[in-house]
């Protein structure tokens, strides 16, 4: 099985800075619960490039030039695939899978493998990790046991069988909400490569027709989907604010999502 690329000392030193983590350097639980809480907090969810028409790249040095030094984010296959390789680089055993989205979706509706989750072995104790999902991305890394409700520093979140399947569920307003399934076949550079075009060329992809970021904070998650800017607080409160210009648009995602925003970029499309 290949391994992910490592980073090398100065690029690693340069992610926790991004990331504002000082912790241990081992590969334990502590260490990976320190990073996963702090890496979306400061990396933010987002499309820019497929909804400008930008090419998304997945190799390593392109990852660690738009995540870590260009003060981008980028959407799942960015953001694990880094996550994976400073995982790797620090002596985590991290293996990619792929999963279907379920989330707002009918039942029984049948999606491709466009979601990248992690795998990570510790002590021969199975995590999943996951910095990539949006909206309702985790904040910490879930043991992989089914029906367990595990707290995290925002929602609870469960993982349950069906059909062979892992579910990622979290519990929202009182209720357990599907967010993908998987299963534990690993997927490769030339899987995510294939998913990766599909979701930022397609003309009919949610990546490409529309525009959508997300954080969270110690205290909310910020949401953007096209004009609308939603922020829902942990004590279950959610405010909505419609934005009316392409002005107030860039003062957004410089400033709740705390984005550098590319050079290329003509927005007026949406208004």
């Amino acid at each position: 099985m290949s391994s992910a690329p490592t980073l090398d000392a100065a690029d690693l030193e340069a992610y926790f800075q991004r990331i504002g983590y000082d912790g241990s350097h081992t590969p334990t639980l502590a260490t990976l619960q320190g990073i996963h809480l702090r890496h979306p907090q400061a990396i933010a969810f987002e499309n820019l490039s497929s909804f400008l028409g930008q090419p998304v790249e997945l190799d390593l040095p392109s990852l660690v030039q738009k995540l870590i030094y260009g003060g981008r984010g980028g959407y799942c296959f960015e953001q694990n695939g880094l996550l994976r390789s400073v995982l790797t680089t620090l002596g985590f055993s991290v293996t990619g899978l792929g999963a279907r989205v379920l989330w707002n979706l009918p039942p029984d509706t049948l999606t491709p493998r466009s979601h990248m989750v992690l795998l990570v072995d510790l002590d021969g104790e199975p995590y999943i990790a996951d910095v990539g999902f949006g909206g309702l991305t985790l904040t910490a890394p879930l043991r992989l046991i089914p029906d367990l409700e595990q707290e995290t520093p925002h929602e609870p979140f469960r993982l349950v069988q069906a059909d062979g399947f892992w579910v990622l569920q979290a519990q929202i307003a009182e209720a357990w909400k599907p967010l993908y399934q998987f299963d534990l076949q690993p997927q490769y550079a030339c899987d995510y490569g294939v998913s990766n075009w599909h979701v930022s060329t397609h003309p009919n992809s949610i990546f490409v027709t529309g525009l959508m970021a997300a954080r969270v904070d110690p205290a909310r998650r910020y949401g953007l989907r096209n004009t609308e800017l939603a922020t829902h607080s942990l004590s279950g409160q959610t405010e909505k604010r419609q934005l009316t210009s392409s002005e107030q648009l860039e003062a957004v995602l410089t400033e709740t999502f705390q984005l550098r925003l590319p050079e290329n970029r003509d927005f007026s499309r949406l208004f």
